[in-house]
């Protein structure tokens, strides 16, 4: 078995807002990430396989980009996470949960197993991986 990552870059905006608080509970909570303001994100996406015999690969890096940039990318680059993403729909946008959804985008588009890991990097201080264990929110 070999495992084979991928790092992409995109850029959304988001905000922390239980609608259950008021806005100043949220701003007590959250802080200014209670305010709209924007990440730029590194995702890795690893995945893993026995290597072809005719190419020797796993997967062709030019198709795992592709991959990623039309599951994935085209639904979050440059989004507002709280309004564009149906699939964060009553959930707050954190990288956890992000993570979540990347996952549950690319998992159907590779063989079973294929998917190893998801890495979020919400920053250049912290990320945020995800097995695709059954995680409820």
């Amino acid at each position: 078995m070999i495992r084979v990552t991928k790092r992409v870059e995109f850029c959304a905006a988001h905000r922390y807002a239980n609608p259950r608080w008021s806005d100043e509970e949220n701003r007590q909570r959250f802080g200014k990430a209670a305010n709209l303001h924007g990440h730029n994100y590194v995702l890795e996406v690893t995945i893993q396989g026995t290597p072809a015999p005719d190419t020797g690969m796993v997967m062709d890096l030019k198709a795992l980009k592709d991959l990623i940039a039309d599951a994935v990318l085209e639904r979050l680059d440059h989004k507002n996470l709280n309004v564009d993403v149906p699939a964060l729909a009553g959930r707050l946008p954190t990288p956890e949960n992000l993570a979540v959804v990347i996952w549950g985008l690319l998992a159907p588009r590779l063989p079973a197993g294929g998917l190893y890991r998801v890495r979020l990097h919400a920053d250049d201080r912290s990320y945020v991986d995800y097995y695709g264990e059954v995680c409820r929110p």
